[in-house]
């Protein structure tokens, strides 16, 4: 009941013209990057990050988020026409859309698609109201023991689950914690690892940070690595679905909605494995499996539905426990710090606008998305034909812009020239960007919380053994390392 309640206050900060005009421009946004292979979650909400600074918190991450949903929704609609999956999660769409497209089948995809996303999405919004409050009462119990090794265990697993290999995982997380230790002792108050530089007194910008490794480097990588291509645009004949159509997908609709909830609360879980999950689920169940492959429309209706529910879904580790489950995510996190809210427990006690705000804004945000699915679908074609190179240059206009206007220091403008040159590097080398993201931002909060819990207890560093939940979440982060480890060494046996 406290969850419903909730979810009304919600609808009173989101219905209003301002925070709906918001929800737009970020379902439009996400839209775009979702269509525009290369460009993705991450960069787009890093290109937006500037605007928020201007914005009251709760309005600020509700564009944001609907940029995270609204992308889920925007690889699909070149995957089916074109296919070329604008997203990862967008692949699976690829194995059956397009060859409906080329039946000329491409308006019941889409169609059926864009009902499904929106079910899923709401399904998982509804369910998430309703735990999150009691969830997060939970987790109000925890003292700073626990919450240091919580947030540990958030970046074991984004080091275990967020990249293909546990030690670059690993050495991604040490890289961040170092860069979060730059600026003001917190307790001394004495300059840290700032080299005389006053500019770095209060830290490295965050923002320069995260557009450096999402919103610039992939333009510097795409000078050196082609942009995917793929076949012509399939024409849209009909776009409503018969009824026979819709008993068709209902099952996969719902199976969907199961399968990506289920796994987006799981944090570092990809939302590609829901996609494959789901198609897999539906292939099997299928008194047709032949036809998977060919133009199934089983194989569009499961992994679309189960795609945007995990987004959905994936919130919830974020606002309860305060641990973010992907890269855009963790762009998501850094972006309510600047705001003031730390997410986690503590967001819906001190910001309940914010907190409720937001999951009420992903049902408006649902309903924004299939509203808009069809009368702009010719629109996002022809923004995929322009150049590569003009996309490109957008983006490192508006970078150079927002960086700048944040706080009028060209000392951010060279910050973010160097965590591009950084961002591309690691990139190009295959280190996962997510982790480091995620330690820099936890790096003073753990800190904080390591600090309190040894002066708890007088300096012995066995009180996060001796209290069990704490040593729960450190059990929990040596099994997350030990089973990537023998992940590891298997691939690495099996290559030989």
């Amino acid at each position: 009941m406290d969850g419903l309640i909730g979810l009304m206050q919600g609808f009173e900060v989101v219905f209003t013209w301002q925070t709906l005009a918001l929800a737009l421009i970020g379902c439009l946004t996400g839209m775009l990057v979702g269509i525009l292979p290369g460009v993705g979650q991450s960069a787009g909400m890093a290109l937006l990050i500037p605007i928020t600074y201007h914005l009251d918190p709760a309005g600020a991450i509700i564009m944001l988020a609907s940029i995270f949903y609204g992308a889920a929704y925007g690889g699909t609609i070149t995957s089916i026409l074109m296919n070329i999956p604008g997203e990862s999660e967008s692949i699976v769409t690829t194995f059956d859309g397009y060859p409906l497209a080329k039946q000329g089948k491409a308006g019941i995809a889409l169609s059926i698609s864009a009902i499904g996303s929106f079910v899923g999405g709401t399904c998982a919004t509804i369910a998430l109201a309703l735990v999150a409050l009691p969830i997060s009462r939970l987790a109000l119990q925890l003292g700073p023991p626990e919450y240091a090794t919580l947030m540990l265990l958030g970046l074991t697993l984004a080091a275990g689950l967020l990249g293909s290999s546990i030690i670059k995982g690993l050495m991604m997380v040490v890289f961040g914690l170092l860069l979060s230790q730059i600026g003001t002792d917190p307790a001394l108050g004495l300059p840290r690892f700032t080299f005389g530089n006053t500019n770095l007194l209060d830290g490295i910008p965050l923002l320069a940070l995260i557009m450096g490794f999402y919103g610039l480097s992939d333009v510097l990588l795409s000078l050196f690595k082609p942009l995917p291509t793929g076949g012509s645009a399939a024409k849209i004949s009909r776009l409503m679905p018969r009824a026979s159509d819709l008993r068709e997908s209902a099952g996969p609709i719902a199976r969907g909605t199961l399968i990506g909830g289920l796994l987006g609360i799981l944090p570092g879980m990809a939302s590609a494995v829901s996609t494959f999950f789901s198609y897999a689920v539906e292939r099997r169940v299928s008194k047709t499996p032949e036809l998977f492959g060919k133009g199934a429309l089983a194989g569009v209706a499961g992994p679309e539905t189960a795609n945007n529910s995990f987004a959905n879904a994936s919130f919830l580790p974020l606002m309860t426990l305060g641990i973010p489950g992907s890269a855009a995510l963790s762009i998501l996190f850094g972006a309510l710090m600047i705001q003031g809210v730390t997410p986690g427990p503590l967001m819906f006690r001190d910001h309940p606008d914010v907190a409720w705000g937001l999951i009420a804004s992903m049902i408006v945000g649902n309903g924004i998305l299939l509203a808009l699915s069809f009368p702009l679908i010719g629109i996002w074609v022809s923004i995929l034909r322009l150049p590569a190179t003009l996309i490109g240059a957008i983006i490192v206009v508006v970078s150079l812009i927002g960086v700048y206007t944040v706080q009028s220091n060209p000392f951010d403008i060279l910050a973010l020239a160097f965590f591009t040159l950084v961002g591309a590097g690691l990139k190009w080398l295959n280190y996962p960007l997510a982790p480091a993201i995620l330690a820099f931002i936890l790096g003073k909060p753990i800190e904080s919380a390591l600090g309190q819990s040894l002066n708890i207890a007088q300096g012995d560093f066995t009180i996060f053994l001796t209290r069990p939940i704490s040593a729960c979440f450190i059990a929990a982060a040596a099994l997350i390392i030990a089973m990537s480890s023998i992940r590891l060494y298997r691939d690495a046996r099996s290559a030989k």
